[in-house]
């Protein structure tokens, strides 16, 4: 029975789904995935052999959606066309959780990165119109997460701030990534723990955990290219102590290791989550 919304479960675990990873997770059943996350742009462009292996997926698994390209905080005007492609998606594959980044990819022509939006009151409400704009559309809630970012141009929030505020207009969910808040508290000297305690537990619908590049102690980049270190993996047992289980998901954009060794990961993040209800404090 489901105890958070979009049909998952607090202790379930997933993995971020890669082409590459398609064929190791077709030929074996993979009894320890509670469920699987795909970018939808990833996926719409395919039809024959790659939409028949994922047809066959969705059909076996749960399956939630994370987005690249909605474009959130962007100076154009949202792409209502490729938001109706998405429901689309969704619907074709029962898909309930649709997620994307508090950021923006485009202005005047895509720009094929993640880019900061301003940490503003006039941000916040210009990207929580837009959300409720996508949500009405897809008519199911979007869910939105806290991003790695390298600078803060015009800013007169805290990300906490900003982060919160978008939330709360909005009236929208949250997929708390903590890889993004210990590379950000790295590389903008901030308390990762007070932000991640800032955050509005009822709002949580999942998260995330990466690998990051330590180019330098003063400077992280979130590049979802190896192991998740020893700091992140402290960093999600606090976000289990103060928030309570939430669904959890690995994610590897590259470097990918064989499926045994993404299995040891996995297996790390249930470790982390208690068993006795007592040891939480939320």
């Amino acid at each position: 029975m489901s105890d958070f919304p979009f049909g998952l479960t607090s202790h379930q675990v997933g993995l971020g789904l890669r082409r590459e990873m398609l064929s190791a997770v077709l030929e074996q059943q993979q009894a320890s995935i509670d469920f699987f996350e795909v970018a939808p742009e990833n996926w719409l462009p395919y039809g024959g052999t790659y939409q028949k292996k994922f047809r066959q997926l969705t059909e076996r698994y749960t399956f939630i959606c994370h987005g690249l390209s909605l474009s959130l905080g962007s100076p154009d005007p949202l792409d209502l066309d490729f938001v109706r492609q998405i429901k689309a998606f969704l619907k074709e594959h029962q898909i309930q959780l649709y997620s994307e980044h508090l950021s923006y990819c485009s202005a005047a022509g895509h720009l094929y990165d993640l880019l900061p939006i301003p940490f503003t009151e006039e941000a916040a409400v210009y990207v929580a119109d837009r959300i409720r704009i996508v949500q009405d559309i897809l008519e199911q809630p979007l869910v939105i997460e806290n991003v790695s970012y390298y600078a803060a141009p015009g800013q007169e929030l805290t990300e906490l701030e900003f982060t919160n505020a978008v939330l709360e207009l909005a009236d929208c969910k949250l997929l708390l990534d903590v890889n993004n808040i210990y590379v950000n508290s790295v590389n903008h000297s901030y308390d990762a723990l007070a932000f991640l305690k800032g955050l509005p537990t009822q709002r949580i619908a999942y998260g995330h955990v990466a690998g990051h590049y330590r180019q330098h102690d003063s400077l992280l980049i979130d590049t979802h290219g190896a192991d998740v270190s020893d700091p992140v993996w402290a960093l999600l047992s606090e976000a289990y102590q103060h928030h309570g289980l939430f669904p959890t998901l690995l994610e590897r954009d590259f470097n990918i290791p064989d499926m045994q060794q993404l299995q040891l990961e996995l297996a790390h993040i249930r470790r982390l989550q208690p068993t006795d209800p007592m040891q939480l404090r939320a």
